[in-house]
Parts: C-alpha cells; sequence; structure tokens
C-alpha cells in the first residue's frame, strides 16, 4: 500500500512531466476520435451543420511517440541527458521514490543489477521521459504537434504521464509496485519468455497446447504456455513454464519456426502466471490521481485509444496477464487511406526495437522514424 508521507513528499517535489510543455496539443487540436488527425481531405462545406468545421492540417506535421519496454535497458543510458532540463531534478525524485541510485544504477551499473525486472523497469520509465525532455530542447515543435502516443507494457506508464494522465513521480511509484510485484511472482515459478519468429505457416496458438500437453506429460500442474507479444507478422514472444519453451525450441522445426530466442527476463510477463502482481498494482493505481488523456493514447491489451480514467487503471492492471498487442496497436495508429500522408514517429528512450518492429509492420510509416538516444549526442540520423 502506498503511504500516505511519501505520496505528500513526492507530489510536493515534482509534477514534473506531467505535462512536458505547457503548449501541447489538446483534445480539440488533432486528438480527438481514431481517424480525426486531420490528415483526411479538407472537410466538404455543409450550410446545414451548426457546428464549426475544424480546420484541415497536414498530417506529415503532427508526431506520434513510442515508448519502449523492459529489455531496451543497457548500463550508460541517461548519459546524453544530463545536461538537459529537469533530468537531473528526475532522477532526483526517481531516488527519493525508489530509494536508491538510479542515475548511478543506469550510467555504471552494474549490468546484473539494472537487468533485473524491479531496477530495469524504473530505469526505462525513467530515461524515457527524461529522453522528452531532451527533445523538448532540441526540438520542441515535435512535442507541441504530438497527436499520438504508445509505450509498450512498462513503457505504457510513460506514454501516459507524457499524455498528461498522470503525475511523475506517482506514475514511477506505480512502476516501482508492478516491477516488485512482477519479480515476485517470477520466482514461485520456474518460467520465461521465448522470441520467435515463423514462417507462414507456423501456427503459435497450437504451438502452445502442444507444450502444454508435454508438460503435463513431465507432471507439471496446470502448465502456462501462450503468445505474450504480438510485435510483427511472424513475429511472437510466447511465454510460460520452462519446460513448455524447452519443448518449443526442441521442435522448431516441426513447428515451422525459423528462429527462437531466450529473452533475458525473470519471468512469463502477459500470461495468467502473473496473476499475483494484479492485485498490488491494482491497489496503488486506486490511490493515485488518473485523468483523462490530453492526446490519443492507446492500450497494449487491445490496441484501441483510452477513453478515460476507470478504463486506464482496468487496463494497465488486465495488461499484465494479457498478451501485449502492438502490431495491433500499431495498425490503429497508423491506418488511413490509400494516399494518405503519415505522422513523423519518434522513439523515445533506449533502445530501437520499437523503430524495427514498425519497420516490418509499415515501411511507410517507418520512412518518417527517428530515434531520441539517451546515451550520446545526436549522430546522423538521429
Amino acid at each position: 500500500m502506498m503511504r500516505a508521507a511519501c505520496t505528500s513528499r513526492v507530489r510536493s517535489r515534482l509534477s514534473l512531466t506531467a505535462r512536458t510543455v505547457t503548449n501541447h496539443p489538446g483534445p480539440g487540436d488533432g486528438a480527438g476520435p481514431a481517424g480525426s488527425w486531420g490528415e483526411s481531405a479538407h472537410p466538404p462545406a455543409d450550410s446545414d451543420s451548426s457546428e464549426r468545421q475544424r480546420p484541415w492540417k497536414d498530417p506529415s506535421s503532427r508526431t506520434v511517440l513510442l515508448f519502449p519496454g523492459q529489455g531496451s535497458q543497457f548500463v550508460g543510458m541517461g548519459r546524453g541527458l544530463l545536461r538537459y532540463p529537469n533530468v537531473r531534478e528526475m532522477f532526483s525524485v526517481a531516488q527519493e521514490v525508489l530509494g536508491y541510485d538510479l542515475l548511478q544504477l543506469c550510467l555504471e551499473g552494474p549490468e546484473k543489477e539494472l537487468m533485473k525486472t524491479v531496477h530495469c523497469q524504473p530505469a526505462v520509465f525513467v530515461s524515457s521521459l527524461a529522453a522528452v525532455e531532451r527533445m523538448n530542447e532540441e526540438n520542441p515543435q515535435a512535442i507541441e504537434r504530438c497527436v499520438a502516443a504508445a509505450g509498450f507494457s512498462v513503457g505504457e506508464f510513460a506514454a501516459l504521464v507524457f499524455s498528461g494522465s498522470m503525475n511523475f513521480a506517482e506514475a514511477l511509484y506505480a512502476v516501482k509496485v508492478r516491477a516488485e510485484a512482477m519479480q515476485e511472482a517470477s520466482e514461485r515459478v520456474s518460467s520465461g519468455m521465448l522470441s520467435v519468429i515463423g514462417r507462414p505457416q507456423a501456427q503459435y496458438k497450437h504451438a502452445c497446447v502442444l507444450a502444454k500437453e508435454h508438460c503435463e506429460r513431465l507432471g507439471v500442474e496446470e502448465p502456462v504456455c501462450s503468445v505474450a507479444n504480438y510485435l510483427f507478422p511472424d513475429g511472437r514472444v510466447i511465454a510460460g513454464h520452462t519446460q513448455a519453451l524447452d519443448f518449443l525450441r526442441q521442435n522448431s522445426r516441426q513447428l515451422h519456426f525459423m528462429r527462437t530466442k531466450p529473452l533475458s527476463v525473470s519471468g512469463a510477463f502477459h500470461t495468467s502466471l502473473m496473476e499475483g502482481a494484479t492485485e498490488p498494482l491494482k491497489e496503488v493505481l486506486r490511490q493515485i490521481e488518473v485523468r483523462r488523456p490530453e492526446i490519443k493514447v492507446y492500450s497494449n491489451v487491445d490496441g484501441k485509444r483510452y477513453m478515460n480514467e476507470s478504463h486506464i487503471r482496468k487496463q494497465l492492471v488486465k495488461q499484465l496477464v494479457s498478451p501485449v498487442k502492438w502490431e495491433q496497436t500499431l495498425h490503429q495508429i497508423y491506418e488511413r487511406l490509400q494516399g494518405e500522408r503519415f505522422p513523423h514517429t519518434y522513439e523515445v528512450g533506449p533502445g530501437r526495437q520499437l523503430g524495427a518492429t514498425l519497420l516490418k509492420c509499415n515501411r511507410n510509416a517507418h520512412a518518417l522514424y527517428s530515434h531520441v538516444d539517451v546515451a550520446c549526442d545526436p549522430g546522423p540520423g538521429d
């Protein structure tokens, strides 16, 4: 349970990044329902309509921000951000909320500690929002013109903070509770996650059924094996009991898997094995302020935009035990009629994994992709 004293102290210290810039577009500036980007043709005149038509906006002047999740962390992240306004204060508040020096861990490691779920989730969250501060300093128009955001797993919290839905420090506390609960759930059973790239004929759900039957023959009670991440066409992450993942790797050829790779995570995230983590997260989300996003933010659970405060609280909890539908989310964000132009996309935070998935899902959208680096000064292509 969140301690009242901690909440009060955190709130008094920082409302930073709840709105990165004060003139960020609100719901009336390209952030309306799906399809109201302003990228469609000029609205037709309607003499019978009493509503004022919104002026047409060139979609190529609009922006989308994508926030990475666990697995993107690396020792040294944050080094390229410290000279930007607010970043040191953000890490100072993080130290107060978390109870340890997150900045030192990000900069110096040790890597083994940074890789732990309890550390890497807050590290990715803070580093990603610190990268927003860099972006706001170097390219403020990209912030001002942002119409949508999405985050992968824990990255959803960063997207919600950026959208004005949550306070930075309170969201960080929720991330802390979430990471600790997921770590604890992971330690209860031997489990993991397996990255899979399959051939067109691969049947992922059927492969999971076969893996669970194998586990039952081994005596595993209530085995779990399911798709945890939908990344791109024929790109999946499957999670579950260790024995199930071993079966998938050993039978990859028969299952039409071209490549399998175990992920360096502590457990089977986004499966029913995370059920034990849901109540702690639900409790902390009850106690922090959540507001309706000022721009479109998309949920990992179903790829659809968040509608209100209760929807956010519900979906963030459900996300723990549901697959991340990232491919579906990208389709929602970039769906448009043939010939309509795409917005600029920025991956804000450590790593370029989300750019890689965007390339596989939508090459035209990826043509306007950039990455905001967290480790060094910008180079060519950044």
